[in-house]
């Protein structure tokens, strides 16, 4: 079965799942968008006005933003897979709660599964905690990490949420900056030496660690 057909079904799952929160108050389900076949996915944090009314992620100034960046580094919106940690409106587009995030998640993970991305790129704090909880966005913004996905390596790419970007000169530059990198980035991805890269790093710690000793 091929992957648009697999993320359709989950899609139709989803908007049959009475039991997720903020249905009641969003027009529709803001499920995801793009190239299933992307080595590439970006996740948010929730849908906006725009987002809400089209049911497609990203379609607001944020998403314009998105895509004006996308089309610097030479891709386009059809070249990548893009959506949220929750996936219906928020009332007053206020941050989603741990339990909102909670509830979604399973979906998520499933999507992610689906599309197999080599990359993955968080856009605001919420998804980066998904996959590196405990730290403050500002000291790891544009730096790439590899973790473990359910027995598989992904880079992960924690981002500025370019709404936030919009709102501040200086974030707007920084993110920016940490959207260039993405072209290196991948292409280190496709070398398929994330975990001979890994293990090395390992090796070489415990080594130091043995001439401490």
């Amino acid at each position: 079965m091929d992957k648009q057909k697999l993320l359709d079904e989950l899609k139709a799952k989803m908007e049959k799942d009475d039991t997720l929160p903020l249905r009641e108050g969003a027009t529709q389900l803001v499920f995801g968008d793009g190239n299933p076949d992307s080595e590439l996915l970006f996740i948010g944090e929730g849908p906006g006005y725009w987002e809400d009314v089209k049911g497609i992620p990203f379609v607001g100034n944020a998403g314009a933003f998105l895509n004006q960046l996308l089309t610097r580094i030479g891709l386009q919106r059809k070249d990548i897979f893009i959506t949220n940690v929750v996936h219906f409106r928020p009332p007053e587009n206020r941050d989603p709660t741990d339990f909102e995030i909670k509830a979604f998640q399973r979906y998520l993970d499933e999507m992610i599964d689906i599309i197999d991305p080599k990359v993955i790129v968080t856009l605001g704090r919420f998804s980066m905690a998904k996959f590196i909880p405990g730290v403050f966005i500002s000291s790891v913004h544009g730096k790439e990490r590899v973790v473990d996905w359910k027995g598989k390596s992904k880079i992960v790419v924690p981002m500025y949420h370019p709404a936030a970007a919009l709102r501040s000169g200086e974030v707007k530059l920084k993110f920016t900056m940490d959207f260039e990198k993405l072209p290196a980035i991948l292409e280190k991805a496709d070398s398929s030496n994330i975990e001979v890269e890994t293990d090395k790093t390992k090796v070489k710690d415990e080594i130091e660690q043995m001439h401490l000793i």
